[in-house]
């Protein structure tokens, strides 16, 4: 009988993981992979997530320090690939407070923990497109790293840290990622739900017309993450890899906005555009940071969803406020 793969999720409570975690319960339980799961918390995992993805195995790891993580190897066993989806992801925070950014995003105590095992373990990390200037449109993999801000920087210092430290690696530049609700809702807001929320109101809303990403659903994430995973458990061929992981479509604050105003059927002329450079939000924002997503499909064969599906998708999940 084929033995059963082991895949660790670290920072399993939070958005991405959350979502990872129950895409890959689901196939186990459909059959489709024969998983051994396990995710990391630091706080308790609560009771409804546990309850979904059962079976799985929860570790308390402080990923600053690395303490937990030997009790992971112990119970667990080596896993076959690690998901690093924790990070200290909210940019203002991160410019308040960069020693924590740079301790938190930086995964060094993960990668020296790695050390100890054979080449046989891949490392899929989350990074962002906050790593490029903003300078232009539709950077790609190979176009320089020149982030403005705290948070982009301990990226940037993740990905130097891993490209100089494994030898077995997906490195995925991720933009906003947006989609429902996870089973145990998490604290942060939601772009689409919080967009859903103000205008719902009915009042005057400011957006940005002049600062573009392109925002990715949530579950075409999932995909990328999923398909590596069964491409290393299958193949066995070691990889070096970066990827953008962006959606289809480069749009402003304002468009994205006007997407989930024309779903819910919202007056659209209560959206107001703005400048970026007219706020001051405590830290600064790249103003245009789309990328090119030709190699993800190239490598993968994976084209995510157009933003306004996306929109629809987690609409029709998403009661009224």
């Amino acid at each position: 009988m084929d033995q059963k793969k082991k895949i660790l999720v670290l920072g399993g409570t939070g958005y991405l993981g959350q979502h990872l975690l129950v895409r890959f319960s689901e196939e186990i339980k459909q059959q489709q992979q024969k998983y051994e799961l396990a995710f990391t918390h630091y706080s308790t995992p609560p009771q409804s997530l546990l309850n979904e993805i059962s079976p799985s195995v929860a570790f308390r790891v402080d990923l600053q320090t690395g303490q937990g993580l030997d009790s992971i190897a112990t119970t667990f066993g080596q896993p076959d690939v690690i998901v690093n989806c924790a990070a200290l992801s909210v940019p203002r925070v991160c410019e308040t407070d960069p020693t924590a950014a740079m301790a938190i995003n930086v995964p060094s105590s993960v990668v020296k923990w790695l050390l100890n095992f054979d080449d046989s373990v891949l490392l899929i990390h989350l990074s962002t497109d906050q790593v490029y200037e903003g300078a232009k449109s539709f950077y790609k993999e190979e176009d320089e790293t020149f982030p403005v801000n705290v948070y982009g920087k301990s990226k940037v210092a993740a990905e130097q840290f891993i490209s100089a430290s494994c030898s077995n690696y997906a490195i995925l530049r991720s933009s906003i990622i947006y989609g429902p609700q996870t089973i145990s809702p998490i604290a942060k807001s939601l772009p689409i739900q919080w967009i859903d929320g103000i205008l719902f109101k009915g009042a005057e809303v400011e957006f940005f017309h002049d600062e573009f990403r392109c925002p990715v659903f949530v579950k075409d994430v999932v995909d990328v993450i999923l398909t590596l995973s069964t491409k290393w458990i299958s193949d066995k061929e070691q990889m070096k890899l970066l990827l953008n992981v962006g959606g289809p479509d480069r749009l402003s604050r304002l468009q994205m906005a006007e997407a989930v105003a024309t779903v819910r059927g919202y007056n659209t002329s209560l959206l107001k555009p703005v400048s970026a450079s007219s706020v001051n939000r405590g830290v600064n924002s790249p103003a245009d940071i789309s990328m090119d997503i030709t190699k993800l499909a190239q490598t993968l064969g994976i084209k995510p969803t157009p933003y306004l599906d996306g929109v629809r998708l987690t609409l029709d999940a998403t009661p009224h406020p």
